[in-house]
């Protein structure tokens, strides 16, 4: 198999047009592109276009395949499952293979009290469990979420959301009862301090502005948070979410974490929040499980489920083959050692590509852990002004030389490679990005 890229024909090749203006006829417009990319295979790290382009993926499916294409433990898992039992509904009925996955999810996830999951098929039904468990239990009505949050496309997980207006523009009324309040984003703090002599007055603001003056935290049932923010690769700061943990035992609300990115060793940890040594209420873990078949799983105390039967249910979550997946990666990702290596490799990139902010005034920031990384795009670093235009070209041409990196924001590109990369794939991939970033910021 090639470890660097080959790009045969300029994409989109003739092949890849054509399927582009057959999608323009049928498909949904509502559907946000980010390349013209027309996608055929794909085996480990590569991924191959219709017209025989191969690239590098350091997408992996918008951070899905922690394994990357076609693992081979994932595919057997998969034919052998199929052999035996492709669907039954695990709402009404009982199977072994459900809950040996549920084993798995209750030995990794944070936290050493008895726990219990709810199977369903994405990230925003796993949000959506997770805020009816949450009122549920509590008897509560409100949530809090956070500005720049990106939970889903649901109606519930909508109105948690926060990361683009496109996605809320003519859909409101949203769930009532929602309060977003401000990210730690240090590198542009809305409050305008400086990390740390700030000592954490975004923590202090939702308990004097928002708790004191807006909603009743009596009257709070759950703070949905995501570790590091997809839209962005936001970082909160070391000691945030402990800060934050506190503030929810004071006021006794629940701690929702939103792992859909981050979980299943992305970051080099099981789950994400374990960079801050916190044990959520309730853990969502959606996109991630069983390498890009659809499978979410919401992961929670026990004393929290005590919903009745018959209150919430999915006929289609926990399928069998997207179970035997998830099983199959987990397994994986222990035998292969693989949170090793993201953090082996995701301290590598970060190394080159600080090292890169260093020579170029593009690069505003570089943030990240393990292998979820992000390269902020500015137009000088006096101003710190986002370039959405500048980080836009970043990714096309280093989309057309054969890298695929992902903008999750308009000006901040993501970097989340599939688990199991190699050094020497990163330095092809890093060779290009670094040139094409050195290359568009001298044409400033």
């Amino acid at each position: 198999m090639a470890k660097l890229p080959r790009i045969t024909v300029m994409p989109p090749g003739p092949y890849a047009r054509k399927l582009l203006s057959r999608d323009e006829q049928l498909i949904s417009p509502s559907y946000m592109r980010l390349l013209p990319l027309a996608v055929k295979s794909g085996e480990g790290c590569i991924l191959r276009d219709v017209d025989g382009n191969e690239y590098i993926d350091l997408s992996a499916g918008l951070a899905c395949l922690n394994l990357g294409h076609q693992h081979p433990k994932v595919v057997e898992a998969i034919k052998n499952q199929c052999s035996s039992l492709i669907h039954y509904p695990f709402d009404a009925f009982y199977r072994e293979d459900a809950l040996v996955l549920a084993e798995k999810l209750i030995e990794i996830a944070p936290g050493s009290f008895e726990k219990k999951v709810f199977f369903d098929n994405s990230q925003s039904e796993a949000i959506e469990t997770a805020l009816k468990l949450s009122r549920w239990h509590t008897r509560k009505q409100l949530f809090l979420s956070f500005i720049g949050a990106s939970h889903g496309q649901t109606f519930g997980a909508l109105s948690v959301s926060a990361s683009d207006i496109r996605e809320r523009s003519h859909f409101f009324q949203l769930l009532p009862g929602v309060i977003h309040v401000p990210y730690p984003y240090c590198y542009r703090c809305f409050l305008k301090q400086n990390y740390p002599d700030c000592h954490y007055s975004c923590v202090d603001f939702i308990e004097d502005m928002i708790l004191r003056k807006l909603a009743p935290p009596e009257d709070v049932a759950a703070i949905i948070i995501e570790p590091i923010q997809w839209r962005g690769c936001v970082v909160a700061p070391q000691e945030y979410f402990s800060r934050l943990r506190k503030l929810a035992d004071k006021y006794d609300f629940l701690l929702v974490d939103d792992e859909s990115r981050t979980g299943i060793g992305r970051t080099g940890k099981w789950f994400a929040i374990e960079h801050w040594n916190i044990e959520p209420d309730i853990l969502c873990c959606g996109n991630v499980l069983a390498s890009g078949l659809p499978l979410a799983a919401t992961i929670a105390k026990s004393k929290l489920m005590d919903w009745m039967e018959g209150s919430h249910a999915g006929s289609s979550g926990g399928n069998p083959l997207s179970c035997a997946a998830a099983i199959a990666v987990i397994d994986a990702i222990k035998e292969e050692r693989l949170l090793e290596n993201a953090v082996k490799q995701g301290t590598y990139i970060l190394k080159r590509l600080r090292e890169l902010k260093d020579e170029c005034e593009i690069i505003g920031d570089v943030r990240g852990k393990g292998l979820m990384i992000g390269l902020e795009i500015v137009e000088n670093l006096e101003t710190s002004r986002a370039s959405n235009e500048q980080a836009r070209e970043i990714v096309l041409r280093a989309w057309r030389q054969g890298v695929i990196t992902t903008l999750t924001d308009p000006s901040t590109i993501v970097l989340t490679p599939p688990l199991t990369i190699t050094r020497e794939v990163i330095d092809g991939a890093m060779e290009i990005i670094c040139d094409v970033i050195r290359e568009v910021a001298s044409e400033r």
